[in-house]
């Protein structure tokens, strides 16, 4: 069952996750978090700034993600 609290369609939910990956990690602008549009771009985007070969990116996004889904709130 899906937590409704962690549903990436809330602004709140929306603010939660870039609040944590602005937490994780620094390199990320306001601009560049809110320009980001899926969790494929966060993930390309972590592996550029951080030097990191996709697939570690994938883990690390996966792993702060935790299930949860990550779409640009329009």
């Amino acid at each position: 069952m899906t937590n409704p609290s962690m549903n990436i369609q809330t602004p709140e939910a929306a603010k939660m996750i870039r609040t944590d990956i602005k937490a994780k990690w620094d390199k990320f602008s306001d601009q560049d978090l809110a320009s980001l549009k899926n969790k494929d771009e966060l993930v390309n985007q972590v592996a550029t700034k951080y030097g990191l070969e996709r697939n570690l990116a994938q883990k690390d996004v996966d792993s702060l993600l935790k299930g949860r889904e990550f779409l640009h709130q329009a």
